[in-house]
């Protein structure tokens, strides 16, 4: 063993060293006091050093080692703790990102959606809350199955993705419902997003299995942040726009009439 052999090479060199200084003490002091060195003397000398500095040596050099050894064990422990903490750090952001996340379309959920919301619209009084229904989505699930129903989603969660870029704020708030926030934007540049967003829905080709196309559209109401007091009175009134373009025939975007814009 390394740390063996070096703790005997050590106590070694200790225990010569011993020697050596007793026997200058022999041959210095003890004439200098009147005495003689004699034989014995010179044994003791000798055997003094070697049964004394050799073992308490080799044990404190033994017990030394350990000290280091046993201090790089903690250093390494606290390192294996510190990055198993920050492991555990990520592991918890990860989890929070997905308990905030749609399983279906990656997009934010209803609570990740509104909490993100309410912190946009404290930090901002300007924007346009989007909210988008698919048109009909009973009868494609009635008609087409659940899996088709499950990919029309997926479509215009990556429509809304695409459109709103992967930090934008965009969530899936309800089974076939949808909300998009726009921080910022006056009402205008809203009505464009929301006609961007119709189009690109409209023009999605999906396919059932039996190769028939799936006709897919939205509806969209928005409401402007400048003329709402609150997160609730803002969803609310995106709400009644939404209503406003179904009962108009779908596939449309509502405004606010007060806003003198074009529905």
């Amino acid at each position: 063993m390394p740390a063996l052999r070096i703790i005997l090479l050590k106590s070694s060199t200790v225990t010569v060293l011993s020697i050596g200084a007793s026997l200058l003490l022999a041959v210095t002091v003890v004439p200098a006091l009147g005495g003689v060195v004699d034989g014995n003397a010179w044994l003791m000398c000798v055997l003094c050093p070697l049964f004394i500095a050799f073992p308490v040596s080799a044990w404190q050099f033994f017990q030394a080692s350990r000290l280091r050894m046993a201090k790089d064990e903690i250093a390494r422990l606290h390192l294996d703790l510190a990055e198993a903490h920050q492991g555990l750090i990520a592991s918890h952001a990860e989890l929070a990102e997905r308990a905030r996340r749609d399983g279906l379309t990656s997009l934010l959920n209803r609570e990740g959606f509104l909490a993100a919301l309410g912190d946009a619209i404290a930090e901002d009084p300007v924007g346009v809350l989007l909210v988008l229904d698919a048109d009909h989505f009973k009868t494609i699930n009635d008609r087409f199955g659940h899996p088709v129903g499950d990919a029309a989603l997926r479509a215009i969660g990556d429509v809304i993705t695409s459109a709103t870029g992967q930090h934008g704020l965009g969530g899936r708030i309800g089974g076939e419902e949808f909300a998009v926030y726009l921080r910022g934007a006056d009402l205008t540049r809203g009505a464009a997003m929301a006609e961007h967003l119709r189009q690109a829905v409209a023009a999605l080709e999906l396919k059932a299995e039996s190769g028939e196309m799936v006709p897919l559209s939205v509806s969209i109401g928005a409401a402007s942040r400048a003329t709402e007091p609150s997160l609730t009175a803002l969803v609310a009134a995106a709400d009644r726009q939404l209503y406003r373009a179904k009962r108009r025939g779908r596939n449309r975007v509502a405004l606010p009439a007060r806003e003198n814009a074009a529905a």
